[in-house]
């Protein structure tokens, strides 16, 4: 399976941060990286791993109501559906 949903969600993320305040920007691109990372290693993520930053996600929109988040949301969400297992 393709990761190119991860590696969407994690431009989105990285753009997102460029316009974002501390830390909001920090945790951004934190998960940018941590995102880019999961879609270049061996071995893909599991659903427990792309649930924890499906979390970290939703509560950096809540707190900044920013599209761009909900957008890297999506674009994990639509990853994780195809994740085979639980």
């Amino acid at each position: 399976m393709t990761r190119e949903k991860l590696t969407e969600a994690s431009e989105t993320l990285s753009t997102a941060a460029q316009s974002a305040t501390e830390p909001v920007s920090e945790r951004l691109e934190t998960q940018a990286e941590q995102l880019a990372e999961l879609a270049s290693r061996d071995q893909a993520p599991d659903h427990g791993r792309l649930a924890r930053h499906m979390t970290i996600l939703q509560e950096l929109h809540e707190e900044t109501d920013d599209p761009a988040i909900e957008t890297a949301y999506e674009q994990v969400r639509s990853y994780r559906e195809g994740v085979s297992g639980v």
